[in-house]
């Protein structure tokens, strides 16, 4: 499966592919110190990070391993991050993650658990998947309240590359219920 969410929209939000007309808006996101302090990667500056970011996304769309979709504001047609499925080897096993990183202008609006629900919904009604996880940084609490809100709980403690991390997770079973209630 391809895993990519392309023409779905939320009730703010629209979700296309990523093109390269949306990298001076996504550059920021490599300029802002506050958007990697939770995550050991390579030191590069803003531009290399933002290419090489670009580049994995349209990897991931030709290898069929989902991939990040621009999130787009639907009142102002502004680049608001990106969110999506992500195919990932997490310990040695292929588990589908919502993914979802923001602009800084954009945080605290509740966009990040707009685009993870969209993208959890449409991982049980489209594609039928067993369970998802979110792959975040022992240091990042907003990205893991986003994580609890969107009905996912801590199933472990691991290392992601060289990153000691929290996989949150949600099963079929779990949403069924949740979506019950």
């Amino acid at each position: 499966m391809n895993f990519r969410l392309t023409n779905y929209q939320s009730q703010r939000l629209l979700l296309k592919e990523i093109s390269t007309s949306d990298f001076s808006s996504w550059l920021p996101f490599f300029e802002d110190p506050e958007t990697s302090k939770h995550w050991v990667e390579e030191k590069e500056t803003p531009r290399i990070a933002c290419e090489k970011w670009y580049a994995r996304q349209f990897e991931r769309y030709e290898k069929g391993l989902g991939g990040m979709n621009a999130l787009i504001e639907k009142s102002s047609g502004k680049l608001v991050g990106h969110a999506g499925l992500l195919v990932q080897q997490v310990d040695g096993a292929a588990e589908l993650e919502i993914a979802y990183s923001l602009l800084p202008e954009f945080w605290g609006k509740g966009y990040a658990i707009e685009a993870a629900q969209k993208c959890k919904n449409i991982a049980f009604k489209d594609y039928q998947v067993p369970s998802l996880i979110s792959i975040i940084s022992l240091t990042n609490l907003p990205s893991q309240k986003v994580a609890t809100k969107n009905g996912m709980r801590i199933d472990k403690r691991t290392i992601y590359k060289q990153n000691e991390v929290l996989i949150f997770r949600i099963t079929r079973a779990e949403y069924d219920l949740q979506t019950l209630a």
